[in-house]
């Protein structure tokens, strides 16, 4: 799951419901929105029925003082849910920083959380199209940990399980299983963000126990006024056997015309690796632009993604627009 960065735009939620008991509080708030979709290329996913869709979402929060921090849960649920459609918890200690356990869909830690962090009007370039590549810890039983130091910001995670666990007969032994640790530090100041994000699966491989996947996340962004720019590079050496590693470049501009309006465009880049000596390299282009509108408590916002040589293949494509109305209450 990614952790989108927004400009211009007002909160999708708001409260509707606080009730309070002993030393917790719990909190009920929710959205809806609407969405026009439509999608195109080659690749056999074209929508050819209704085109319009709407979507609400309920989330329940609550906190309380424990005596040496405060305890937060949120359960999130919506309309395409069957169970939890986001399941986390944190343990805020102040200044010793903010302990976390995702059970599911939180993405509140490392990599997973700060995979693209470059200016967007709404969404990422990628968006319905491709990916970041980023492989990070994920939001599945993840225990996480955050924290601030001036100008500096750390943000780690671990997820013991990285491949199906095996039993005491299979070879190798109970405990071959892997696991997946991630860290993310960012630096912010007068205008300027610096990211670096690294990730290892140490459960990826399919051929030796030596191998690994390792994430490598590099970004930095700059906002000057009403403009922000930013450029991402990202490198994936992959572990499974004959898998492709991958490199991303991707840049993006946003511009703030006003209090309420604002633009980007974004384009990426990601390079798919030849493997052995009969697949040659191809680079996946992605391009993206977005905008969105806030009136008051409603958000009018598009997105519109193109990706060519989709995924790494040669004569691929694929296309995606959506138009979304946003109803907070």
């Amino acid at each position: 799951m990614n952790n989108l960065k927004k400009i211009g735009l007002s909160a999708l939620a708001s409260s509707l419901v606080a009730i309070s008991a002993n030393a917790g509080e719990l909190s009920v708030s929710g959205g809806v929105e609407l969405t026009y979709t439509d999608t195109g290329g080659n690749q056999g996913n074209e929508i050819t029925g209704n085109a319009l869709g709407a979507n609400s979402g309920v989330t329940f929060a609550g906190s309380g003082d424990v005596g040496f921090g405060t305890v937060s849960v949120t359960r999130s649920i919506n309309d395409t849910n069957t169970g939890w459609g986001s399941s986390f918890q944190t343990l805020d200690m102040g200044d010793m920083g903010v302990f976390s356990f995702d059970s599911y869909g939180g993405a509140l830690v490392g990599s997973s959380a700060n995979d693209d962090l470059l200016p967007t009007a709404y969404e990422e370039s990628w968006t319905g199209v491709s990916g970041s590549g980023v492989k990070g810890v994920g939001s599945t039983n993840v225990l996480g940990y955050r924290n601030t130091f001036g100008t500096v910001s750390v943000s780690a995670g671990y997820s013991n399980g990285g491949a199906a666990a095996q039993g005491e007969s299979t070879a190798g032994g109970a405990g071959n299983h892997g696991s997946k640790a991630d860290v993310s530090v960012t630096h912010s100041a007068d205008g300027l963000m610096v990211n670096v994000g690294y990730a290892v699966n140490s459960g990826t491989d399919t051929s030796t126990a030596s191998k690994e996947t390792t994430s490598t996340n590099v970004q930095g962004t700059y906002t000057m006024g009403a403009v922000s720019f930013g450029a991402r590079m990202t490198q994936i050496d992959n572990g499974t056997a004959d898998t492709a590693n991958r490199e991303v470049q991707a840049m993006s501009v946003a511009f703030n015309v006003n209090e309420n309006f604002a633009l980007s465009y974004g384009i990426q880049d990601t390079e798919v690796k030849a493997v052995g000596s009969t697949t040659a390299a191809v680079t996946e282009e992605v391009t993206g632009i977005s905008a969105a509108y806030t009136m008051g408590a409603a958000s009018v916002r598009m997105n519109r993604s193109t990706s060519d040589d989709d995924n790494g293949v040669v004569g691929a494509s694929d296309e995606t627009t959506e138009i979304s109305l946003v109803l907070s209450f």
